[in-house]
């Protein structure tokens, strides 16, 4: 069984502290207006509470933070894995497909130029108009295998499989999503630094099983039952060693344990009633398609990282 491979540079993240969070509409089967309303005050007063536990826990395992301002009006902002994809200091813009989403496009470029100002990022660019992607939701860097995971079909569009090749020269593979409760990629995949794949099958369309099953051996499958699924296990934020998610079930918890991991469980239940959660609530800004230099592992700013947190 191969460990988990070391990272070469200091994991970073984008995130957005939960203040104007709020299950506002129903974009996806787990949105309940009215059930966050019934208990409101108690529902943003437990997103807080988890949020910080959350970057907390990805603080102590390694990770550097860097925050985007919340904005009222735009309760899902909190969800920055859909803000971009982002490799080798390269950023695709997100482009949403439900105009309850669309109003979040400015703020995440606004806050990707202060970041390639900072010299955190090489070039932005954005997606032609019409293509929905939306972000690292469905579009999952895999270091082992140097491509892109990308799954289309409730929010993104299969043809921005080509822009994403285009923008960053690597494979991306197209998986089709099936069920509307996992509605983005990183609700029901996550690729593990090991060369493991987690993965709900019962997420997928038969077509995109295949592709799952072409190219990782059955040694490095994790498929999930429907209970962790439901739990967005799936949705876990791998930082070297660890592997930290909102919950796992001991038998699933067991399995990462056996690869060498260890799983940090912070419970996220507010961000799952609308659809999200660890891997939701952050992007990973560092990614590369090859190891970096250990000279050049730490960033030169890494004291504006912290002062960031």
């Amino acid at each position: 069984m191969n460990a988990p491979l070391a990272f070469q540079q200091l994991p970073r993240l984008l995130m957005c502290r939960p203040q104007f969070f709020a299950v506002n509409y129903a974009i996806n089967p787990w949105m309940d207006p009215a059930a966050w309303a019934s208990d409101g005050a108690a529902n943003t007063a437990r997103a807080a509470r988890q949020w910080s536990a959350l970057s907390r826990a990805l603080r102590a395992a390694g990770a550097g933070i860097d925050l985007v301002a919340p904005q009222p009006g735009l309760p899902d902002l909190v969800f920055t894995a859909n803000a971009a994809v982002v490799l080798d200091g390269r950023a695709l813009m997100a482009r949403f497909r439900h105009p309850e989403r669309q109003g979040e496009e400015p703020v995440f470029l606004a806050a990707f130029r202060s970041l390639q100002a900072r010299g955190l990022l090489g070039s932005v660019a954005e997606m032609p108009q019409g293509v929905p992607l939306e972000g690292a939701g469905d579009c999952i860097w895999d270091a082992s295998r140097k491509m892109f995971w990308m799954g289309f079909g409730p929010r993104s569009d299969a043809a921005a499989r080509q822009v994403v090749e285009d923008t960053f020269g690597v494979p991306a593979v197209a998986l089709p999503l099936a069920d509307p409760s996992f509605y983005h990629l990183d609700t029901a995949l996550c690729a593990l630094p090991c060369g493991a794949v987690m993965y709900y099958p019962g997420a997928f369309t038969a077509a995109g099983l295949a592709a799952i099953h072409e190219r990782v051996a059955p040694a490095d499958r994790i498929a999930l039952e429907r209970a962790d699924a439901e739990l967005f296990a799936a949705n876990a934020v791998p930082i070297e060693g660890a592997i930290v998610m909102s919950s796992a079930s001991a038998m699933l918890r067991q399995r990462l344990e056996a690869r060498g991991y260890r799983v940090i469980a912070r419970p996220l239940d507010a961000f799952l009633k609308s659809g999200g959660s660890a891997c939701c609530l952050t992007l990973r800004l560092d990614h590369r398609s090859q190891a970096m230099p250990l000279h050049a592992a730490v960033p030169a700013d890494r004291r504006a990282v912290s002062a960031s947190r």
